[in-house]
């Protein structure tokens, strides 16, 4: 193997594996810029290592191994050693136990409850949200710096801000690397999958720059939400929030032109949506109903399902999808949600009756630079006859969004209804 190939090796375990790896070391160390920092000269050995010994069998041992053994150094130069060993359960003769003994150990039975400490921690609801997305993706995701700026289109060293400014106030307010107690549990979970799914919403609809769409954010949001079930098989939310994201992402192949322009759900070729994740979200859906009544993200989930069994847009249930939006908004009053309910009552019962709830959101604070809310009312007011009006809602709308290829799109059809 040449040195090149380790090193690709080496990266492509550290994406795989280093969230264990941290999470291990955050349970030794109680600090998780600390367990970052050993982890990273974990890797570094691994650079080195490698190409000359070859891959270990185990590479994801071997990392956390290397790195528990340059914490307990730490430990011994600061004299805390024999503290924190104590601290951790270890004893004075961890560095004489066997090669197969270390192994097993590196990958013990905490390996659950420890990545899923660190979930909590880093979505922990202290910190800023664009802090949780930046920490989440930097941890559990194995992302660099220049990936996740670029993944949101901000400069680097903002990101990087993000990131230590959030491993410092964990570490200033003495957030404990914990699960949350039961009785915090579902405001906390709730932050969690708030960040998994902006994660995965940036990626399906991007809120600025070139691309409408950014695969690899979908992709890296579903794998956490996989993570999570398989950490929480018993909540509902987290199926639904699975399902959701799965259902969504079966779109994503009909969701552009060759030249990387927007198609709309209604204009799609459903025969390039993926069945596979549609046949997954609907399993999702399923278990999440089975373990109890539907929360916020397991209701978008049954409407995503209302599109996904829908072989023509013509066949699609949009008295259904209209009746689960009330429900939802019951559930979790929003302006967004009211205008997504203007859409599906627009659709169900005509496009007059949705124009009125879309109107009524006119003077929310919440939506005055939301783009959509424009898009919205210019699509109802074509429907309606009213080119003009809404030509210059598709105007206002292009102003208003980030995204190039959402300003075309709306500039097009602006176009198409001007005289």
């Amino acid at each position: 193997m040449t040195v090149a190939d380790s090193h690709r090796a080496v990266e492509a375990v550290w994406r795989i594996e280093s969230a264990r790896v941290i999470a291990a070391l955050a349970r030794m160390v109680n600090d998780i810029g600390l367990a970052e920092e050993l982890a990273q000269d974990a890797l570094v050995a691994a650079l080195e290592e490698w190409p000359r010994k070859g891959v270990p069998d185990n590479p994801g041992a071997w990392l956390t191994l290397a790195a528990k053994h340059r914490a307990i150094d730490q430990f011994r130069r600061r004299d805390t050693y024999q503290r924190k060993l104590q601290e951790v359960g270890r004893d004075m003769e961890l560095r004489q136990e066997s090669a197969e003994a270390e192994l097993d150990e590196a990958l013990d039975d905490h390996i659950g409850d420890d990545l899923l400490r660190l979930i909590f921690t880093a979505c922990h609801p202290e910190l800023p949200a664009e802090s949780r997305l930046a920490l989440t993706l930097r941890l559990l995701g194995g992302l660099s710096t220049a990936e996740i700026a670029r993944a949101f289109l901000v400069p680097e060293p903002t990101v990087g801000q993000r990131i230590s400014r959030a491993k410092r106030t964990l570490a200033d307010r003495k957030i404990p690397i914990e699960l949350p107690p039961p009785a915090e549990l579902p405001a906390r979970l709730a932050s969690l999958l708030e960040v998994i799914y902006l994660i995965f919403n940036e990626g399906y609809a991007a809120t600025a720059g070139d691309d409408w769409i950014r695969p690899s954010l979908c992709q890296e949001a579903m794998r956490l939400g996989r993570v999570l079930v398989g950490l929480l098989p018993a909540e509902p939310e987290v199926h639904g929030l699975l399902a959701l994201m799965e259902i969504q992402a079966s779109r994503i192949p009909a969701r552009t032109a060759r030249d990387g322009s927007p198609i709309l759900l209604l204009d799609q070729d459903r025969s390039r949506w993926d069945r596979l994740l549609v046949r997954r979200g609907l399993d999702a859906l399923r278990r999440a109903e089975e373990l109890g009544t539907l929360g916020p993200y397991g209701l978008q989930a049954a409407i995503a399902a209302c599109h996904a069994r829908a072989l023509t847009p013509e066949a699609t249930d949009w008295e259904r999808i209209a009746a689960l939006y009330r429900l939802l908004a019951h559930l979790t009053p929003s302006p967004i949600v009211e205008l997504n309910r203007a859409v599906a009552v627009g659709m169900a019962y005509g496009a007059e009756r949705g124009l009125e709830i879309a109107d009524s959101l006119r003077d929310e604070r919440a939506l005055r630079e939301y783009a959509h809310l424009p898009a919205v009312r210019g699509d109802l007011l074509a429907k309606l006859g009213r080119a003009e009006e809404a030509a210059a809602e598709f105007r206002r709308a292009a102003e208003l969004t980030r995204n190039v290829r959402e300003r075309d799109l709306f500039l097009e059809r602006a176009a198409a209804l001007s005289p």
